[in-house]
């Protein structure tokens, strides 16, 4: 009961992370292996996307009301990101993914230097392509990041923001607003594959997956109120978090 507990409430911070600018499951993934040791890594991992895809599509359905999705670029990028996480998922069980273990926290770092180095980036929302660039861009976005969260997967709401910031030119609100909706289609994939292969617990990941609905929808009330500024400074604290998480594992292989 206390483990069963334990997990609700960690969704549902994940989902608050989540929401805001990714990373959720730097809490909800360490949750899960700490309440069941004895369990399976891929029904633990499993029954994670089995309550994150919840949270993470109330969160596109809560930024929706507020943000203009630009759907001609998006929906493209949704479903290179299905198919390449897809890809990334049938990939790892041909290929050892140590080597980018041991490169995610040197890729995080300059992530993170250069968003500290330029303090005006994501502040303003300037989409700089014409709606054909965009749209390849956002489909390269999509495919890439997709493989790599069925691949491997840590950072991947990060990794969406980062990007659609830097080479898109969004701010970061309108960045994780797309974020949400292309994390959707990864894990939608993800969860796919494991609940194909029975590693999924439903009867725990349903009382998960409406904590961390509830985590979402405040984590996106806090981002649309406080706007691109906030989701910039949750970014930067995500982003540290991950680099000290993945470097831990990076160290212990």
């Amino acid at each position: 009961m206390i483990d069963l507990l334990l997990v609700t409430l960690a969704s549902g911070l994940a989902g608050f992370i989540d929401a805001i600018v990714g990373g959720g499951g730097l809490v909800l993934v360490p949750a899960l292996f700490a309440a069941f040791p004895g369990a399976a890594p891929a029904t633990l991992f499993g029954t994670n996307k089995g309550a994150a895809i919840w949270g993470t599509a109330w969160a596109a359905r809560t930024y929706a009301r507020r943000v203009e999705f630009n759907l001609a670029t998006l929906l493209p990028a949704c479903a290179c990101a299905l198919a390449g996480s897809g890809l990334g998922a049938w990939g790892v069980t041909q290929v050892s993914a140590q080597g980018l273990r041991q490169a995610l926290p040197l890729v995080l770092a300059a992530v993170l230097l250069y968003t500290l180095a330029r303090k005006d980036l994501g502040r303003e929302h300037r989409p700089r392509m014409t709606l054909a660039g965009e749209r390849r861009a956002a489909m390269l976005i999509g495919s890439g990041i997709g493989l790599y969260d069925g691949f491997f997967g840590p950072g991947t709401g990060s990794f969406f923001v980062f990007l659609y910031v830097r080479w898109l030119g969004y701010d970061f609100l309108n960045a994780s607003a797309c974020a949400k909706l292309l994390n959707t289609a990864t894990n939608a994939s993800a969860l796919l594959l494991f609940a194909l292969k029975g590693h999924v617990w439903w009867h725990l990941a349903l009382g998960m997956a409406l904590a961390n609905v509830v985590g979402s929808w405040f984590g996106a009330r806090l981002a649309l109120k406080h706007g691109a500024g906030f989701v910039r400074g949750v970014f930067i604290v995500v982003v540290s978090a991950l680099i000290l998480r993945t470097a831990c594992d990076a160290l212990r292989l």
